[in-house]
């Protein structure tokens, strides 16, 4: 019997109707238009929001695509790469984000008062899918501001509450990268421990800078003392690292959020980047970094867009304006132990040399071809 190929044979489609431009071009409703003339810049305004709920809804269907794959005790060398595809693709579209606010801003304050009040009580406050972002990052909650609380239980429609409760109810990218963190094989490997060779070349950089400061005759007393002060307190912070008790009671004041075990693996991954091993572990890990740095970047920028727009008046939706966008700038961040990690990074020169069994599971080994002359 003949295999039916009509699955196979494309149906002729247009291009407007393949994009659905007639609903996608007739989704721009001035409101304006309901009061006397319609404001001119009250287009632009929606044009471009809609143009971010767009760009959301790709990023959110990244972050599916990642999460499904870490929500897994294994994740393949090969679909590594395809996670850092992804991620890279939601950083070139941070860019483009972050240039939209480049085009809001051909409006001036004055245009946007053309039509601003009849905004109320409409507001970005109300992106859902912005929020599904925050969510599946890793942002709980219970990490929010006040406010930002208040608009899970007052803003929301119970369709809406239901559908976010649902999703911060499942694993987000941050545990899923802490549970994959904390698998890496590599910082025990037979009788080597790699983390008393790490404290060795610790104390001996420490010691080095002490000695320094202790001996330089260009520093002033007041300013030795000063030093002198802050090598120990960074004596101490190494302490806390290398110490497990110590770093998870830094963890429950809320000073590192992953878990001992993982924070040192991306540690170790980030000290030895150059090995073949740890170079997409490493691509993954400032990924998410920049990831996190390019949304705390927009919404600084977008903050300054609204102080600008607004000067000190309340948003659209209730509330402090640019205040509280400030607010959520620093406290919406999510993998802030990646921006930690820098403070105990040693000089390559510094770094305990790797047992060559180890180097060897690190990289790629060839033996010489029979061929060879």
């Amino acid at each position: 019997m003949a295999k039916d190929d009509s699955k196979r044979i494309p149906r002729p489609i247009q291009y407007s109707d393949y994009l659905k431009l007639d609903e996608l071009l007739s989704a721009q409703q001035l409101e304006s238009k309901h009061y006397g003339p319609p404001a001119h810049d009250e287009l632009l305004f929606i044009i471009t929001h809609q143009a971010y709920e767009l760009w959301f809804k790709q990023i959110v269907f990244e972050l599916e695509s990642v999460i499904d794959i870490f929500d897994n005790q294994t994740v393949e060398d090969l679909e590594m790469g395809q996670i850092i595809g992804w991620l890279s693709r939601i950083t070139v579209i941070q860019r483009v984000l972050l240039q939209q606010i480049d085009v809001i801003e051909t409006m001036t304050p004055l245009d946007f008062l053309d039509f601003r009040d009849l905004l109320v009580p409409a507001s970005g406050f109300q992106s859902i899918q912005f929020k599904k972002i925050e969510i599946m990052m890793g942002i709980r909650r219970s990490m929010r501001t006040d406010a930002d609380r208040d608009f899970f239980r007052s803003r929301l429609s119970e369709r809406e509450r239901i559908s976010l409760d649902e999703l911060e109810a499942k694993p987000n990218l941050l545990e899923l990268t802490d549970a994959w963190l904390a698998r890496m094989p590599f910082l025990k490997f037979g009788s080597y421990h790699f983390w008393d060779e790490y404290e060795g070349a610790v104390e001996t950089m420490l010691e080095s800078d002490q000695r320094i400061i202790e001996s330089n005759p260009a520093i002033s007393e007041e300013n030795r003392v000063w030093q002198l002060a802050a090598t120990e307190a960074t004596r101490i912070r190494f302490e806390s690292l290398l110490d497990e008790g110590k770093y998870e009671a830094l963890r429950s004041a809320g000073e590192f959020r992953l878990s001992h075990q993982a924070f040192l693996a991306a540690l170790f991954i980030n000290l030895y980047r150059d090995e073949p091993m740890m170079y997409l572990p490493y691509r993954y890990l400032t990924l998410l970094l920049e990831i996190d740095q390019q949304f705390t970047n927009w919404r600084s920028r977008h903050a300054l867009m609204v102080q600008r727009m607004l000067g000190r008046k309340i948003g659209t939706g209730g509330s402090s304006g640019a205040d509280y966008l400030n607010q959520t700038t620093e406290r919406n961040r999510v993998f802030l132990d990646l921006f930690a990690l820098s403070t105990f990074l040693l000089p390559r020169s510094s770094l305990p040399e790797l047992p060559s069994e180890l180097k060897q599971a690190l990289g790629f080994h060839f033996s010489k071809s029979a061929h060879t002359k």
